[in-house]
């Protein structure tokens, strides 16, 4: 971050000026247009962004706050909403909202849960139970509401421990956790047994997909063997599901659902002591951009289930690329049993942060696993153009740290002998 403050310049620059002022500022970024980073960026192809921008633009003006001023916005969110839930095995009076991503999904699916505790009169319920991969939202959450967080690790194969979590349930506890799958190592939760226990001991039961929601139905329909993990299951209550990740639309959006009306009215804002009058918001901010929105609406329409699952084939076919890749190179675990488009792999042989920081040399770039040390991946389909650049850079990296002219040093960076 600088330290020097920025100023206003004193006349206006030319859009020539600025441009190169921005490309002069993205020069050190890394390029996801290659293929070059493995986390933050879904590309789906240019003809998908060029839907998403176009759309996004043509709404860039107009407010999520206002329906009554943009019943287009109404109408393409709702469309949204239907779209999710339709996928979600979600029964008819299921309901939900777009948000501005999984972090506030989640938040807000949190909120609602407290809320809803609260109405039935039992306020000292403010634990949330979650496996030791969740997502740091649920902390960001508790820290927000006056909540606390018990995570419970997690099995040999990384995914929740339901048998621990269910001994945990105590008359503190609001809600379990669940993922499908989790981001750190890119598997699916037992939610079938959490549904069971939510079930049994009559707690609120939240999916995280925010990375699976709008993957995981289109690979199943493409034959790969999921389990359940959605509302299919009676004790799921409530779900995110990122659109920005593989719902391939732009940054920012996401859904969070309810299985009934009912729930979701724990969710909703709502304020009339003021000049103005009654004001009711579902979501957090008060305006939401309209092309947010459009963007999700024109994706998704422009897609379809076909299109979708092309993509979801495409990604699950090039996770397998990389496994085998990474198992020929030799040397490398696999974390967990991932299906998706998510892989996490660490080494016995050798220090992986190390390897890391080679591939970082070599311009790739991707998230780090500290618990068990390991690097990550999160694909997407431009990411099959480049398997083999990047399989061959990694051969590189390895040989680099089993000659011992790279050594990590603490923290994961790297240091040379």
């Amino acid at each position: 971050m600088s330290t020097k403050r920025a100023r206003l310049p004193d006349h206006g620059l030319s859009w020539e000026q600025i441009k190169a002022k921005m490309e002069g500022l993205a020069k050190d970024d890394f390029d996801w247009r290659a293929g070059r980073l493995g986390v933050y960026v879904f590309d789906a192809g240019e003809d998908v962004r060029a839907v998403a921008r176009d759309a996004y633009a043509a709404f860039i003006a107009e407010n999520g706050l206002g329906p009554a001023a943009f019943p287009s916005l109404r109408r393409m969110e709702d469309d949204v909403v239907g779209f999710g839930l339709s996928l979600l095995g979600a029964p008819e009076d299921a309901c939900g909202d777009m948000t501005s991503g999984g972090t506030e999904s989640i938040l807000l699916a949190v909120k609602t849960c407290r809320d809803w505790w609260r109405a039935r009169g039992d306020s000292a319920r403010i634990e949330i139970i979650a496996p030791h991969s969740a997502h740091p939202a649920f902390n960001k959450a508790a820290e927000y509401f006056g909540l606390t967080v018990r995570r419970i690790p997690v099995l040999a194969d990384f995914t929740a421990d339901a048998t621990a979590m269910a001994a945990a349930v105590g008359d503190r506890t609001m809600m379990l956790v669940g993922s499908a799958p989790c981001f750190p190592f890119g598997v699916i939760d037992d939610i079938e047994a959490l549904s069971s226990i939510a079930l049994e001991q009559d707690i609120w039961l939240h999916v995280d997909a925010c990375v699976g929601g709008y993957f995981a139905p289109f690979a199943r329909m493409n034959g790969v063997n999921l389990a359940p993990f959605d509302f299919a299951l009676p004790g799921v209550r409530s779900m995110s599901a990122d659109l920005h990740k593989y719902g391939y639309a732009a940054k920012g959006a996401s859904t969070v659902f309810y299985r009934s009306g009912d729930l979701r009215e724990h969710q909703l804002f709502r304020f009339g002591d003021w000049p103005t009058g009654e004001m009711t918001t579902p979501t957090m901010p008060g305006t939401r951009p309209g092309g947010a929105i459009a963007a999700a609406w024109a994706v998704m329409n422009y897609l379809g289930q076909d299109g979708y699952r092309a993509k979801a084939q495409t990604v699950v076919e090039t996770r397998k690329k990389y496994e085998r890749g990474l198992g020929e190179i030799g040397g490398f675990q696999i974390w967990g049993n991932p299906m998706l488009g998510l892989l996490a792999f660490g080494s016995d042989e050798f220090d992986i942060f190390a390897v890391a920081e080679g591939m970082r040399d070599r311009g790739w770039m991707s998230a780090n696993l500290k618990q068990p040390k390991g690097m990550h991946l999160m694909l997407s389909p431009g990411h099959a153009l480049v398997v083999e650049d990047y399989l061959a850079d990694m051969v590189d990296s390895v040989a680099e740290v089993r000659s011992g002219s790279r050594i990590a040093v603490a923290g994961g960076g790297a240091r040379y002998s």
